[in-house]
């Protein structure tokens, strides 16, 4: 509890990209989410060593290895990106390693379907994603998420704001109706993979929503609202659509999906909370 409330960490390297900084930060929400990502990394790793094992028989594993750790370390890379430029990079990365591990049996054909349809929801979400970062990088005269927390979405339409986050960062995360890539890339990958993105990478999206907030002004209650009847519509129909399932890895998608609208709904009620004064509903 003590490190929690510690001054946030930060460290600046050289990068000589346009617009762009290496600034790293981190911070108790950033820790949450980073804590989880390495806890979850060492378990599916070390499943993923002996699930594995039966493929080198007849194929190279070397690369799925590689782009296995890229995407646990572009993802920890996420949470304590501090700048928009690196943020974005970090984001890419993160998708195009997922995408190559849930197409590592690309000789079939559902496999590859699957990967395709991941990687076309990941790029449309990130197009809403783009425009949230130019929008707040035109307005706050710089592309650092410090200007933007100090900007606090100053002369900026915040509903506007608020939905291409929900957009951008909801189809990574899989809220429904944005979550149509789960169910199939779920089942595709390899089991410690699917493991691996259920339980951190759509997380990513709940990060992205959250660290949004503290760029905007304090949200109405109709953000919290919208947000939380989001969760608990796409709860609702995710149970429904697991109840129809005969493949357990789609059931556990569904599961998933189900799981991060509990989240959303949860979050979606404490900005209500926040929106209404109560310290206790927050």
């Amino acid at each position: 509890l003590g490190a929690l409330r510690a001054a946030p960490v930060a460290l600046e390297l050289p990068w000589p990209v346009p617009n762009g900084a290496l600034a790293l930060g981190l911070d108790p929400l950033s820790a949450l989410f980073a804590a989880a990502v390495f806890a979850l990394g060492l378990a599916t790793a070390v499943f993923g060593a002996g699930y594995m094992r039966p493929h080198l028989a007849h194929r190279r594993v070397g690369g799925f290895a590689l782009f296995f750790n890229v995407l646990v370390a572009s993802m920890a890379l996420v949470t304590v990106a501090r700048q928009a430029v690196l943020f974005l990079v970090a984001w890419e990365v993160m998708t195009v390693a997922s995408f190559l591990l849930v197409a590592f049996e690309h000789e079939d054909g559902a496999v590859r379907r699957a990967a395709r349809i991941y990687l076309v929801a990941s790029h449309l979400g990130a197009a809403a994603l783009f425009a949230l970062f130019l929008a707040l990088g035109a307005a706050a005269g710089s592309l650092r998420f410090e200007a933007f927390a100090a900007l606090r979405g100053a002369g900026l339409p915040a509903g506007l704001l608020f939905a291409l986050a929900v957009i951008g960062f909801g189809t990574k995360a899989g809220l429904v109706p944005l979550h149509v890539w789960l169910p199939e890339a779920h089942p595709a990958a390899p089991s410690h993979v699917s493991a691996l993105m259920s339980g951190v990478l759509v997380k990513m999206g709940v990060y992205g929503i959250l660290r949004t907030l503290t760029f905007l002004p304090p949200p109405p209650l109709a953000h919290g609202l919208a947000l939380g009847a989001l969760g608990i519509v796409g709860a609702i129909a995710a149970l429904a659509l697991a109840a129809t399932q005969r493949d357990l890895k789609r059931v556990l998608a569904y599961s998933t999906i189900e799981n991060v609208g509990i989240i959303a709904l949860a979050a979606g009620l404490g900005l209500a909370g926040a929106a209404l004064g109560s310290p206790a509903v927050a």
